[in-house]
């Protein structure tokens, strides 16, 4: 682990403090000193000198689809059916013919949303009878290629679902066993149409391998609702408290009497949520979240992949586009939309992590906190958001990183590179 102390920087725009840094964690924060030390700060360490920029916890990309994104590549006229189905059938159908490989196009993207400061990362890698292990492996790869400057999680993703084709459980459980981290599960209603076998198949998996579980649960207004029921059921009959995700959890945004009730309950066993920033009947409660004490993340989902021509990796971006798709406007919601995309993430991934269970929070530099950090240009978290300055410093276990992200036959989102 590194040590390294950092000087002259202000946590979430307060008063500049200096960091001390011993093995990957905050060990003492302190106010800042203008005395710039010539030799290194530590017996083994070394000293950054902040400059009176702003300091944030890092970024958390925490619903992440890396085997399919083609971030970088030229951008494919879409060729997708209507609906989740079509797109599901249109990844299927192109996926091979991507002009990179899998590992190739998951490099890159993981590389850009390092380089833009996101160091805590979950991606699901699809697993299926046509793709079988393969969109794994290229995910696995990527992650090696990328251990030193990022903390990656997989989730092994039935995106075709569990029941339609056979041998996906057995397939599932292979992939556990290759490396991935979680087992997922995707809408047992509306894909499966049969919750009972499909849940039952994740959680089996969950219990035989020892993991925690992250279910896409598109399904909207009551069907989501009754869904999200049976969910919390085996997690409460399982004792799985604190290790389950629901990625979308489209239902809560629905307005209906039940969201309450579902909240409270999601509270109680400590099933965090994620998404992807969505508009047009999307847009989750956050405040109620959070005043509930429920976990929440955010990520760029699939990026220019065939699903969709949105994303470019940068997590400041997603920050920018969650406050606008939630008519936040205060200072304070813009502040939390970019607490839920940096510590908010972050405790997804690390349950030891305090929650934001409220507007203002601060979090991430106490000592004990883990040191990872994004340093910008600007006067406020708000001006962050609102301007996601270009130049960035990103510390990743104590340690200032640089990603290389010049790989052959791919270019940095807009043209330029960070």
């Amino acid at each position: 682990m590194n040590d390294l102390v950092i000087g002259n920087v202000h946590p979430w725009g307060g008063k500049p403090v200096e960091l001390v840094i011993e093995n990957g964690v905050v060990a003492k924060v302190s106010e800042a000193t203008t005395v710039i030390p010539v030799a290194p700060a530590t017996p083994s360490g070394s000293y950054l000198d902040g400059g009176g920029r702003l300091i944030l916890p890092a970024l958390s990309d925490v619903h992440l689809h890396l085997d399919s994104s083609c971030l970088g590549l030229p951008v494919r006229p879409y060729t997708g059916g209507r609906g989740r189905w079509g797109r599901i059938m249109n990844d299927r159908e192109h996926w091979r013919s991507a002009e990179r490989t899998v590992t190739e196009r998951a490099s890159f993207t993981l590389a850009v949303a390092v380089a833009n400061g996101a160091t805590r990362i979950r991606t699901h890698a699809q697993v299926d009878a046509d793709s079988r292990l393969d969109k794994l492996e290229g995910v696995l790869a990527a992650r090696e290629r990328y251990a030193d400057v990022a903390d990656v999680q997989i989730v092994a993703f039935p995106q075709v679902g569990i029941l339609r084709e056979p041998g996906v459980v057995d397939l599932l459980d292979a992939a556990l066993r290759a490396g991935a981290d979680l087992i997922g599960g995707i809408d047992p209603c509306e894909i499966d149409r049969d919750p009972v076998r499909h849940l039952d198949a994740v959680f089996l998996l969950a219990e035989r391998h020892q993991v925690g579980v992250d279910i896409h649960l598109h399904e909207a207004g009551e069907l989501g609702l009754f869904t999200l029921s049976l969910i919390l059921e085996r997690v409460e009959a399982l004792g799985m408290r604190g290790q389950v995700t629901i990625s979308h959890a489209r239902c809560l945004a629905s307005g209906l009497p039940g969201v309450a009730e579902a909240i409270a309950r999601l509270a109680a066993n400590e099933v965090a949520i994620t998404h992807a920033a969505g508009g047009n009947g999307w847009e989750l409660p956050l405040l109620e979240l959070a005043a509930a004490g429920v976990r929440v993340g955010v990520g760029m989902d699939g990026q220019r992949d065939f699903w969709s021509p949105y994303g470019n990796g940068d997590m400041l971006d997603r920050a920018w586009q969650l406050a606008f798709t939630n008519g936040f406007s205060s200072d304070a919601e813009i502040e939390h939309a970019l607490a839920i995309a940096t510590w908010g993430g972050a405790g997804v991934i690390d349950r030891r992590l305090s929650v934001l269970d409220r507007l203002g929070l601060h979090p991430g530099f106490e000592a004990g906190d883990p040191a990872e950090f994004l340093l910008v240009d600007a006067p406020s978290p708000t001006d962050t958001v609102m301007d996601r300055p270009a130049r960035r410093t990103v510390v990743h276990r104590g340690a200032v990183i640089d990603v290389d992200t010049a790989l052959e036959g791919f270019e940095w989102p807009g043209g330029t590179g960070r």
